[in-house]
């Protein structure tokens, strides 16, 4: 996998192990970088600038690292948590890292995602993420309806977020819950709402109805945190 810039790479220094290559712009010039690189003996090769643009999509700040592939945990790991936060076939992935980064900061160490027709964790995802994805772990399961009813049994109350639920203010969250995030386009799939037992919604008084997936997240988990 190819994660990019400065900050990406200053966050994996602690983990440094994971870094299989770093690729440099000739243009780059952070020596404090070039002097860690080198210490640590880490391999690297230094390109035309051209080539970086071509590795990756973003603001690459002339360095590129390839790392090992992210190693998804088992969604069983996580009954001990208070709050999981599920994403039913999320696409986009800077909102997928912009709410990794509001799990991280608001305590949540566990989000589950589908296996198909989803988003994976990317470079783009990491550096979204801004360090977030070293503290919170991410689960793929092939089956989000599975998954609900397994949290079910483990004590946990299911909480989906759409526009005809209830306010999100009105409600007395449970001590252990999952909470479920809809796809930009479609929101929660119909399978995955039969099976939650509560819809929630946050109120909309302007004259846009929706908001961004990571936004509409962000509101409700610490809504749930802060109760």
């Amino acid at each position: 996998m190819k994660v990019f810039g400065k900050n990406v790479f200053n966050e994996l220094r602690n983990n440094y192990e994971v870094i299989r290559k770093v690729y440099l712009s000739n243009r780059f010039n952070d020596k404090e970088i070039i002097k860690f690189i080198q210490d640590k003996h880490i391999k690297y090769e230094s390109v035309d600038n051209k080539v970086i643009d071509k590795m990756v999509s973003g603001n690459h700040q002339g360095i590129v690292i390839e790392i090992n592939e992210y190693e998804y945990h088992d969604y069983t790991e996580m009954f001990n948590d208070r709050v999981v936060v599920v994403l039913d076939h999320l696409e986009d992935p800077h909102n997928f890292g912009a709410i990794i980064r509001t799990c991280e900061a608001a305590g949540i160490k566990s989000i589950i995602i589908p296996k198909d027709r989803s988003v994976v964790v990317n470079g783009t995802v990491m550096k979204t993420s801004s360090g977030g994805l070293n503290y919170v772990n991410v689960a793929m399961a092939s089956n989000l309806v599975n998954v609900i009813n397994d949290f079910k049994k483990q004590g946990f109350f299911v909480y989906a977020a759409d526009m005809d639920g209830v306010n999100y203010k009105d409600c007395d969250f449970a001590d252990k819950v999952l909470l479920v995030i809809g796809s930009e386009g479609n929101g929660v799939s119909r399978l995955v709402k039969r099976e939650v037992d509560e819809v929630i919604s946050i109120p909309m008084v302007g004259h846009v109805n929706s908001l961004n997936a990571s936004v509409a997240a962000a509101i409700l988990i610490y809504g749930i945190v802060n109760r």
